[in-house]
């Protein structure tokens, strides 16, 4: 199975930006983290983060191409305002899974709108970085139930 993590502005400064809300790991732990989960998982993984909405945008469009199985997306700030990247979204095929590290539910009013979540297969919100691991196991749950039928 082929899964690309698309991670979004400010993703890179994990560890820096607001630690008792992320936490103190950084992005590379990040990755390391999910390189090890798709190893152990046979996943053939690929890693991208953009500070950019157009750089995610281009991104999700040559997954298209790449046909990728599947698409864990942390959209950062743009969840909450970006019609450009759900439009973007809205054209996958796979299934895409939106993460977020913290419990957006419990934080500003702004933050508990997401723009690109009714475009996603499902939403994971508020369990730290090992919510990308649990996205990684809905993807692959999915493609195995998917085979059965």
């Amino acid at each position: 199975m082929k899964i690309l993590v698309l991670n979004g502005p400010n993703l890179n400064f994990l560890g820096i930006r607001e630690r008792g809300v992320y936490g103190s790991r950084d992005y590379e732990s990040l990755t390391e983290m999910l390189k090890k989960g798709a190893a152990e998982r046979d996943v053939q993984l690929e890693l991208f983060q953009s500070n950019s909405e157009g750089g995610i945008i281009d991104r999700l469009q040559q997954a298209y191409f790449d046909r990728v199985d599947g698409i864990i997306i942390n959209p950062g700030a743009y969840t909450h305002y970006s019609y450009a990247i759900r439009d973007a979204l809205a054209s996958i095929v796979c299934p895409v899974i939106e993460v977020h590290i913290s419990n957006v539910h419990k934080r500003e009013e702004f933050r508990h709108t997401s723009v690109t979540a009714p475009v996603c297969t499902g939403q994971i919100v508020g369990l730290g970085l090992e919510g990308y691991l649990l996205a990684m196991d809905a993807l692959l749950g999915m493609a195995a139930q998917e085979e059965v039928q």
